[in-house]
């Protein structure tokens, strides 16, 4: 019997779901699904100085941006966007985590708009952060929101894009 391991293999301005699996006094360790632990320097937040380090616990999740990754280096993040603001990246609070296949995570992250999220929207009021490396965080204002998002996702895996707007319509009718 084969057994095959994946490992999300982490590429420059990827962005990620990660979550902290050690503090140092200089960055944090952050497990990404890769082969090693990534970096994130607790200067690589807007507003970030020697007097104003963000204190993260063990078990936070962040998304956040890849700055650096090679083959020989444990890949390094950041917490701001090129410009240097903090955009949408940083800790996510409450919500719901799972994680789905890298090509699931890239059709949601699709432009201009994914099918399956575009019919999610028109319905039910959402937050969603997805990461390359096949981690999803959802979050909404009632556990209900959370639930059918997350299972509509997870359902949503073998679907073409036509399959994955009639699955969500046919759920959101169920719902009504």
């Amino acid at each position: 019997m084969l057994v095959f391991f994946w490992q999300y293999v982490p590429s420059v301005e990827d962005t990620v779901l990660g979550i902290v699996v050690d503090t140092k006094p200089d960055n944090f360790l952050v497990d990404i699904k890769g082969p090693n632990l990534a970096f994130l320097p607790v200067l690589s937040f807007e507003g970030g100085t020697r007097r104003n380090i963000p204190k993260f616990e063990i078990g936070t999740l962040i998304y956040a941006r890849v700055v650096k990754a090679n083959s020989i280096m444990n890949p390094e993040l950041s917490c701001m966007d090129a410009s240097g603001k903090a955009a949408e990246f940083g800790q996510l609070k409450s919500g719901y985590t799972f994680e789905t296949s890298t090509g699931l995570a890239r059709m949601l992250l699709s432009s201009p708009t994914c099918p399956l999220l575009e019919a999610l929207g028109k319905k039910l009021s959402f937050e969603i952060a997805v990461g390359l490396n096949g981690r999803v965080w959802v979050n909404a204002p009632s556990p209900s929101n959370v639930i059918v998002v997350s299972s509509a996702i997870k359902e949503s895996e073998s679907y073409s894009r036509l399959q994955q707007k009639s699955m969500v319509e046919k759920l959101l009718a169920k719902l009504s």
